[in-house]
């Protein structure tokens, strides 16, 4: 992702906050609700040489991490720069897109969104993957 997008993404969050602000919208009326029912959020533009954990470290700040998809190229195993997250709880996604979005990371502006994910894969890779926190 360029630093631009990143950039008038941010721009286009802090635009909608200030605007609910302004106009006292409650909690119930503001447009992070279209995603009430996702805990999931993207992220993109981040630095290759981040692993799942680096990832997880980051955004553990805003709350707890149960799912974690880093994009990797099939054939070389190497990160795509963009991941799927959910946490535990939708609230921690508001703070993560408020807070990360056009954060840079070792030189990179990354973006953050909330999103809807839906496995494309193997149901036991997903399942496996839904419980990292958890003992195995």
């Amino acid at each position: 992702m360029s630093r631009s997008k990143s950039s008038g993404s941010k721009r286009r969050i802090e635009r909608l906050n200030d605007q609910e602000l302004e106009q006292g919208v409650g909690e119930s009326g503001s447009w992070h609700q279209d995603y009430k029912d996702s805990a999931f959020i993207f992220v993109g533009g981040l630095p290759y040489n981040l692993t799942e954990g680096d990832v997880l470290t980051i955004f553990s700040q805003y709350g707890n991490p149960v799912f974690i998809n880093l994009a990797r190229d099939k054939e070389t195993g190497k990160s795509k720069g963009f991941a799927f997250l959910k946490y535990e709880d939708q609230r921690s996604t508001v703070l993560a897109v408020d807070n990360l979005d056009g954060a840079s990371i070792l030189g990179r502006t990354i973006g953050v969104d909330h999103t809807y994910y839906k496995n494309r894969g193997d149901d036991e890779e997903f399942d496996r993957a839904m419980s990292f926190d958890k003992p195995r």
